[in-house]
């Protein structure tokens, strides 16, 4: 897709002579978008799910909570905690590692033996260890979160591979890649080990494309793309309402 995107920006910005953008432009202008678009989805379901309550949507191919809901999830991952220090209480939460800087956007859930464990505040956990009634067991557990490591309750819960985690991650950093240079053109090149396709749906291919051109209009300091290209981004949003 991504390929697809750039041919169309370009085309747009020639056709009007707004000026060239480069692949390093664009592939930074693509990551900007692509985290609009992707935070953008969380504020787009959380609106169809009020409008559900109210009944005030439709089903099937119409249920656009439903849809909404299943983008989100092809960013979700599964994996096992690694407690620091070992054998401790203590879990490193995830981080993406591969072709991208930053971590996990959303934690959904802690487990352990397939419980969910509760994530509670500092002030709860207080009150929940003070009472013989409400301590965390390994039956009921519970964890809290200090910058970018939960804590797990009670503390003999403290092996390797025992707590996991479901979490909404970071969409991949898009990467436009090209090997060698036509006419002072450069030549697109999917093999290169440093691409990075958008992981948007194809259907948000054109909303894409339009806030590309809305930062390629502020970089090139042409209003007349910006108005325009808020326009078009406008009556998009019009429509999914």
């Amino acid at each position: 897709m991504i390929n697809s995107v750039r041919n169309t920006v370009l085309a747009i910005c020639n056709k009007n002579n707004y000026g060239y953008i480069s692949p390093s432009d664009f592939n930074l202008f693509g990551q900007q978008a692509q985290m609009d678009m992707f935070e953008d989805y969380f504020y787009q379901y959380n609106y169809q799910i009020n409008k559900v309550n109210a009944h005030t949507t439709g089903s099937s191919y119409a249920n656009l909570a439903e849809n909404l809901l299943e983008v989100i999830d092809s960013f979700s991952v599964y994996e096992a905690l690694v407690n620091n220090p070992p054998a401790t209480n203590n879990y490193s939460l995830p981080a993406i590692i591969i072709g991208n800087t930053g971590d996990f956007y959303y934690i959904n859930r802690l487990q352990f033996k397939n419980l969910d464990i509760e994530k509670v505040s500092e002030s709860k956990l207080l009150n929940l260890t003070n009472s013989l009634l409400t301590a965390p067991t390994e039956e009921w557990p519970a964890y809290i979160v200090r910058g970018n490591t939960a804590t797990i309750y009670p503390d003999t819960i403290a092996g390797a591979g025992v707590v996991f985690c479901q979490y909404i991650r970071y969409p991949l950093a898009p990467k436009w890649t090209y090997s060698t240079l036509t006419n002072g053109e450069p030549v697109f090149n999917h093999t290169s080990a440093d691409y990075q396709d958008f992981e948007l749906p194809l259907s948000d291919e054109p909303m894409l494309t339009t806030k590309i051109l809305q930062y390629a209009g502020i970089s090139i300091r042409e209003t007349e793309v910006v108005n325009t290209m808020n326009t078009m981004e406008a009556n998009e949003n019009q429509q999914e309402q």
